[in-house]
């Protein structure tokens, strides 16, 4: 039977998934040229309000992840490539903080509002520093590429293993609901093993 990860963390894998692929369009679509006014306010309110639900989500799964080991991984995959899938993982997590971090930083410090926390009456964090707010755009660009780069290589392997190795690695993660585990006490403590 297959040992798949806790619902805890199949719910937050497929949230980040959902969010990016709404965030990342929407990123691309409100800077490109030819757009009408209105379409382009609608895309950045939308932009700016679910970077904030990410950058929560993301916080919230990284602490998740860090007090929920994730199951081993089968031991007919390579170590070495067991390593590798660890570390990819981890570099992931990283670079998902810097890209929502940056871009809370780029509209927060550049002064521009995040309406949907005007409509829940939350405060920003961060006082005015276009300075510091030009810098995180630069870095919000670059850590997005990266993320695109880093999630594309990571979905290709996994349907590699799907596909080709035909093993249950997509199965570990997947359905996002249900499924259960042949293992429920893989994610009760700090461990080894891919989030």
């Amino acid at each position: 039977m297959t040992n798949r990860f806790g619902v805890g963390a199949r719910l937050f894998h497929w949230l980040v998934v959902l969010l990016l692929l709404v965030q990342i369009p929407a990123g691309i679509a409100m800077i490109a040229p030819g757009l009408e006014q209105g379409s382009i306010d609608v895309l950045f309110v939308l932009h700016k309000g679910l970077g904030v639900v990410l950058l929560l989500v993301v916080v919230a799964r990284v602490l998740w992840r860090l007090t929920h080991s994730a199951p081993t991984m089968s031991e007919a995959i390579p170590e070495r490539e067991r390593r590798i899938a660890t570390v990819m993982h981890g570099v992931i997590y990283g670079v998902l903080v810097v890209v929502a971090g940056s871009g809370y930083v780029r509209v927060v410090g550049g002064g521009f509002p995040i309406e949907m926390m005007d409509v829940l009456g939350l405060p920003t964090l961060l006082p005015l520093m276009p300075e510091v707010a030009e810098w995180a755009s630069l870095v919000h660009r670059f850590s997005t590429f990266l993320l695109v780069a880093l999630v594309s290589i990571h979905v290709a392997e996994v349907l590699r293993h799907h596909l080709v190795v035909q093993d249950a690695t997509l199965a570990r993660m997947w359905p996002p609901l249900g499924g259960g585990s042949a293992r429920p006490s893989a994610e009760s403590k700090p461990g080894q093993g891919a989030p």
